[in-house]
C-alpha cells in the first residue's frame, strides 16, 4: 500500500512539474510559422535510409515530410518565406527533435523542389491542406 502511495505521490509531482508534452497540431488551413530543416548526414531523410509508412519502404524521391505532432497521412503546404515558392508534402514520420525554432523535415526531393538544398535551414509557413 506505502508503495502504490508513493508512485502516485510521484506521478503527481512530475506531472504538476512538467508541462504536457503533447501539442495541440494546427487545424486544417492554419499557418504555422518558423524554420525548416533538410536533414543532411543525419536523421530519417539520410541517404540511403528508408523511411517506413504504413509498412512499406518510402524511397526519398517523394514529397514527404517528419512533424512532430501532425498526423499521419497529413498533406501541408511549405512555403519559403523569402522565395515565396511552395511543395506539397505528406506527413509520414515524426521530427525535428533538434530543437533550434525547427518545425519540419523534408525529404531531399522536397527539400529540391522548394530550393533550400544547398541552405539546409529556411524560413517557411506551413499549411494544413488536409487530415487522413
Amino acid at each position: 500500500m506505502r508503495r502504490r502511495s508513493l508512485l502516485a505521490g510521484g506521478l503527481t509531482v512530475c506531472l504538476s512539474l512538467f508541462p504536457a508534452l503533447a501539442v495541440a497540431a494546427p487545424s486544417l488551413g492554419a499557418l504555422q510559422l518558423g524554420a525548416l530543416q533538410l536533414a543532411q548526414g543525419a536523421g530519417v531523410y539520410q541517404r540511403g535510409k528508408a523511411v517506413y509508412y504504413g509498412g512499406r519502404p518510402d524511397p526519398e524521391t517523394r514529397m514527404t515530410a517528419a512533424h512532430l505532432t501532425l498526423p499521419f497521412g497529413t498533406w501541408v503546404r511549405v512555403t519559403h518565406v523569402r522565395t515565396g515558392r511552395s511543395v506539397r508534402v505528406k506527413i509520414n514520420d515524426r521530427g525535428p527533435f533538434n530543437g533550434g525554432g525547427r518545425i519540419i523535415d523534408l525529404s531531399r526531393a522536397a527539400a529540391q523542389e522548394l530550393g533550400i538544398l544547398r541552405e539546409g535551414v529556411a524560413p517557411v509557413t506551413l499549411t494544413v491542406l488536409s487530415r487522413p
